[in-house]
């Protein structure tokens, strides 16, 4: 396998744009993957695009960023009874302390899906952009979590995929330095101004660290994030 190639898991959010810079400053040919599940806060997808190209036309590695692949992922959403797939009051869970924005499966679908696409494309390494530092307490963000999945993926294809999470360790502050050192304040403001978190889909509303509703809990981790990234946190690329 091309250990030049790499897939990037792209929501068209704030950490899989900041995965996507890091893959393309890492890799000489990026392609990235993207997933229609029914989600709520579908307007992720159309931003997708308006990062990539606002990424091409920012001049950064020029001619890494390939092609890009959306996979109808309908199933997930209508086995799911959570607050991204279905119109309900953010909380938790009845039957558990989880929140209900907690999509069972999610993450791992993606990955595997991913996996399967990267076979046929001859890529060996993945990125992702989960979390377990300043997240929202997603069972499938972890550590563990991605490495089991890691083995399952390469003795399931008879592969050596390679899973990159380069946010794994970081808090949203860091996230936000991350992208600061990787492209400077270009790419700061193209994801303040592109790309899109809120589990609302609202876009209606433009504050400091970008648009949303700025009160659910993905709205007020980047805002918080962004907060302590502007009192001085840092962080090498």
């Amino acid at each position: 396998m091309n250990d030049n190639r790499a897939l990037v898991l792209f929501s068209g959010g704030q950490d899989s744009a900041t995965c996507l810079a890091w893959a393309l400053a890492h890799f000489r040919h990026v392609e990235t993957v993207g997933f229609d599940y029914g989600q709520r806060h579908r307007i992720e997808l159309e931003q997708r695009q308006v990062v990539r190209e606002a990424l091409v036309a920012a001049s950064y590695w020029p001619r890494r960023l390939a092609d890009d692949h959306v996979l109808d992922l309908g199933v997930l959403g209508q086995v799911s009874q959570t607050a991204l797939t279905r119109s309900l009051n953010i909380g938790t869970h009845a039957d558990s302390a989880l929140p209900n924005t907690f999509v069972p499966g999610r993450n791992i679908m993606f990955l595997t899906l991913a996996a399967a696409l990267a076979w046929r494309r001859d890529i060996r390494h993945i990125v992702t952009g989960v979390c377990e530092t300043d997240f929202s307490g997603y069972p499938d963000c972890r550590d563990d979590t991605i490495k089991a999945l890691q083995v399952t993926l390469n003795l399931g294809m008879e592969r050596r995929f390679i899973i990159h999470t380069p946010l794994m360790h970081i808090d949203k502050a860091m996230t936000w330095a991350m992208a600061e050192s990787l492209g400077g304040d270009v790419l700061v403001d193209l994801i303040i101004e592109h790309t899109h978190t809120c589990y609302l889909g609202d876009r209606s509303k433009r504050h400091p660290w970008g648009y949303g509703c700025g009160e659910c809990p993905a709205c007020e981790i980047r805002a918080h994030g962004f907060e302590r990234f502007r009192d001085g946190v840092s962080v090498a690329a």
